[in-house]
């Protein structure tokens, strides 16, 4: 097993796949936290660690559950889950960008599933994250005169998302900021494919016989930045971080319902 002392010693975060930054071990229990349909889950499993998948989404879980029959998934809010037994470790892929109400709430539960010495291992959206893509749409929305569009999302800087986990109790053994443009694949339409995929809420406010003009504004704006001959590409900036709950240390504890590992 993993040392407190040795712990992310020799792995870098940067192009590793974030299973091999979190080096699960036979045996391990590790919760996977907006697991989604459990695809980072079964890469855990496959390392001998028991998972536990968690996700605010009864269909991502069902998904999951159905998918990977053999594993525990159960639906839970990551600001307020507690768990009944502490955990080797907290993993989390693309998932905390979307946690967006009280990110220190998410950390403190994290803390709180945790062995002292345990880790918590995660890849989110930094800094920069999608900014030609927010800006088309910021400057579309703007073009047709309305009102700013809501964005789902938190992309935290190096610096603050440092600062949160050692507020939280935890001490950082890796943090890397990295660019890595990466080809959509969420439909032929580019931008305006991406926006309806990842953006919902932001088009759920604009007038029905807009949609379509403002995602088309969207997509010329963006074009210059992001469209390839090969095809399009979205800007994701990479926040990785790797850190381990201080032997000694606590954080602050939100009230929250307990969570069990039973497959839904």
């Amino acid at each position: 097993m993993t040392t407190y002392d040795s712990a992310f010693g020799y792995v870098s975060a940067h192009g590793a796949p974030l299973v091999d930054l979190l080096d699960p071990q036979p045996g391990e229990k590790i919760i996977d936290l907006g697991c989604g349909a459990g695809a980072f889950s079964a890469e855990i499993a496959e390392r001998g660690a028991e998972v536990l998948g968690i996700d605010g989404s009864p269909e991502m879980i069902a998904q999951a559950a159905a998918q990977h029959p053999g594993l525990s998934f159960t639906v839970g809010d990551a600001h307020d889950f507690t768990t009944s037994e502490s955990f080797d470790a907290v993993a989390s892929n693309a998932a905390l960008h979307w946690m967006t109400r009280d990110p220190d709430a998410v950390i403190a539960r994290v803390h709180e599933a945790l062995r002292p010495g345990g880790r918590f291992v995660g890849e989110l959206g930094g800094a920069g994250n999608c900014a030609e893509l927010i800006v088309a749409m910021q400057t579309a929305w703007r073009v047709f005169g309305l009102g700013e569009p809501e964005l789902p999302w938190y992309f935290p800087s190096p610096a603050e998302y440092a600062a949160r986990l050692e507020d939280g109790g935890f001490t950082l053994r890796l943090l890397e900021h990295a660019d890595r443009p990466t080809r959509m694949v969420e439909g032929p339409d580019g931008a305006a494919d991406w926006v309806r995929a990842y953006a919902p809420g932001a088009l759920a406010d604009v007038p029905p016989d807009l949609v379509e003009p403002l995602l088309r504004r969207v997509n010329e704006l963006a074009a210059p930045a992001l469209r390839r001959e090969s095809g399009w590409v979205a800007d994701y900036v990479r926040l990785r971080f790797a850190a381990i709950r201080k032997p000694d240390g606590s954080a602050p504890m939100p009230e929250g319902p307990p969570l069990t590992g039973t497959p839904l």
